[in-house]
């Protein structure tokens, strides 16, 4: 029988094994840690009771990628939960710009904007599948939809900061430019438009839902989905070369590239090695997940019912913010993604103490504290928050890099999001999977289409090993 080995039970790892296993291939994962999952794990990180997603949250690519829709996570104990509120993003003057699953409510709420944003997201999302169907691929390929294509790139090749302008309103602007601000990269930058143009147009589509119970349920289906298919996961098995690997047909590694480049060693082709050694890392996340007795006291009461909160203030403070923390400067106001799953699923409550989960955007490989800054962000919307925590945990980049050691540096997305590596990840080349050793793949995030809970990368990587195997 064909045999296969996949080194970390990440989303993408487990996606390569799922479909490697449905093809016939007797598949193994090695899982250095003691539960799988990578960043999408879920545990009690505060107070007993209260459950708090590990690094992913929202999902919005969770139902519309190719293939989590394929292996019908639904099926396999996966359901999906929305809150009232997509996102919410405030201001100072106490308003808030609102995006909802509804294109039509969303508008309607931007008022003098809504028709510019109907304009720029509306066909995106009417065609999202033949999108995804080339985005979520390498972009060096003749494309499936190249009309649809083009339109999406006229928007996406744009740096955010300039299309935002198409929008009048400050509240509009800030709205598009918190979910362009996921990308994690200075938004003056060509191609930084794309993840938001992306984000928002799957939200418009299929919203952006959170699993019942935890980003963890994502995974522990690919597992069951595995098992099904006669795969094994054997977990607590730390890799640390390919040649302690046993005998396998093909390899698939969820891991970075200098991560991949330690495990191959000398096996590794000189040119792949360098490029490897070239790919860039984005800044980093300092996390903070609190137990808040009430929730958060907004002054905006629209963000309280948001399962996102962008906490970022006007336009130019979010495009300042994200551009200190790529020079290497921390933020004053650091941009802060707020996530209140619980509004979605109450299972992750305890009685009225309720997960709030906090990450700001701070310079790669940095070793101050911003839990101050972050909760100074939080009061400055919220007044009152500080004397609702009744739990906290902090994670620092240093703590990334040690839960996983794909987040070197605290680089949550595995790589800059530069206009070349949006295009060419990795490495350039036409097989961007490809390590140059034989029966072995590079199947993480920092392959295409990049970071994201939608295992795209995993199954992309497998389908080229399947070819491999077939010849």
């Amino acid at each position: 029988m064909t045999t296969a080995i996949v080194v970390g039970s990440g989303p993408n790892g487990l996606a390569a094994a799922v479909t490697l296993a449905r093809a016939g291939v007797q598949v193994t994962v090695f899982e250095a840690a003691d539960t799988i999952g990578g960043g999408t794990r879920t545990s009690e990180l505060t107070v007993p009771g209260v459950l708090h997603d590990h690094c992913s949250a929202y999902h919005p690519m969770g139902l519309a990628a190719p293939f989590f829709a394929d292996v019908e996570l639904d099926r396999h104990g996966v359901t999906w939960r929305w809150a009232p509120v997509d996102l919410a993003h405030p201001l100072d003057d106490g308003s808030a710009a609102v995006m909802e699953r509804s294109i039509e409510a969303t508008c309607a709420g931007l008022g003098v904007d809504g028709p510019a944003w109907r304009r720029l997201f509306g066909p995106v999302s009417e065609r999202l599948d033949d999108v995804l169907a080339d985005i979520m691929q390498p972009m060096l390929r003749v494309p499936r939809h190249p009309l649809t294509l083009a339109r999406f790139g006229a928007l996406a090749a744009q740096p955010a900061a300039l299309l935002a302008r198409a929008l009048r309103t400050p509240q509009a602007r800030a709205l598009f430019l918190g979910v362009a601000a996921h990308m994690i990269h200075p938004l003056t930058r060509p191609g930084t438009a794309a993840v938001g143009v992306t984000l928002v147009a799957a939200g418009h589509r299929v919203g952006w839902p959170t699993p019942e119970g935890g980003s963890a349920a994502v995974v522990t289906a690919l597992a069951r989905i595995l098992l099904d298919h006669g795969g094994r996961v054997e977990t607590g098995r730390p890799v640390r070369s390919l040649a302690e690997l046993p005998p396998a047909d093909a390899v698939l590694l969820d891991v970075a590239p200098d991560v991949a480049a330690r495990l191959a060693g000398d096996a590794l082709p000189p040119r792949v090695r360098r490029a490897y050694q070239r790919f860039r890392r984005a800044p980093a996340a300092f996390k903070l997940d609190l137990a808040v007795e009430g929730g958060v006291p907004w002054t905006n009461p629209d963000c309280a019912r948001a399962g996102t909160v962008h906490v970022g203030g006007q336009p130019r403070e979010i495009i300042a913010a994200e551009q200190a923390a790529y020079a290497g400067r921390m933020p004053e106001r650091p941009f802060m993604l707020v996530g209140q799953q619980y509004l979605a699923d109450p299972t992750r409550s305890a009685g009225d103490v309720h997960p709030v989960w906090a990450y700001a955007h701070v310079p790669h490989a940095w070793t101050g504290d911003a839990t101050e800054a972050m909760l100074g962000q939080l009061e400055r919307f919220a007044p009152g928050t500080r004397d609702r925590i009744v739990g906290m945990a902090v994670t620092t980049p240093a703590d990334w890099e040690r839960y996983n050691p794909n987040y070197a540096g605290g680089d949550v997305i595995t790589g800059a999001n530069s206009l070349l590596q949006l295009l060419a990840r990795p490495r350039i080349s036409v097989d961007p999977y490809a390590t140059g050793i034989d029966g072995v793949w590079l199947c993480s995030a920092a392959t295409p289409p990049g970071g994201g809970v939608h295992g795209m990368c995993g199954y992309n990587a497998a389908t080229r090993a399947l070819a491999s195997l077939r010849r």
